[in-house]
């Protein structure tokens, strides 16, 4: 499975920015969805995932800014950012689940400073 992410970029604190990924395999292949970010220095950490029925789980410092969905029939998922802080700073990684096996996409950078 490949995972193309896209979105990234510059933003103010206080503002939204949108990240997709696109997969090369069916969606409703692919048993979870989701987000991991690595800031520099730091190690790679859990943002949300999104199951294949579209149930949602995400990290207690994003609950109520951050909101991920998924277009199963799209292969495609996407995690809309609010209310950004500098300490959302990272690179944000793409990651699928097919039959029990992790693949992750190409990080795009999410920088937050005013």
């Amino acid at each position: 499975v490949q995972l193309q992410a896209s979105g990234g970029g510059l933003a103010q604190p206080g503002g939204s920015l949108r990240l997709s990924c696109v997969a090369s395999e069916s969606g409703f292949s692919l048993q979870s969805m989701g987000w991991f970010r690595q800031a520099p220095g730091k190690q790679r950490e859990f943002v949300a995932r999104i199951g294949r029925g579209l149930n949602t789980d995400y990290a207690d410092p994003v609950k109520g800014r951050f909101t991920i969905s998924r277009d199963n029939a799209k292969s495609s998922m996407s995690l809309q950012m609010n209310n950004l802080e500098p300490d959302d700073t990272a690179a944000y990684f793409c990651w699928a689940v097919r039959n029990g096996m992790d693949y992750w996409g190409n990080g795009t950078q999410v920088t937050v400073s005013s």
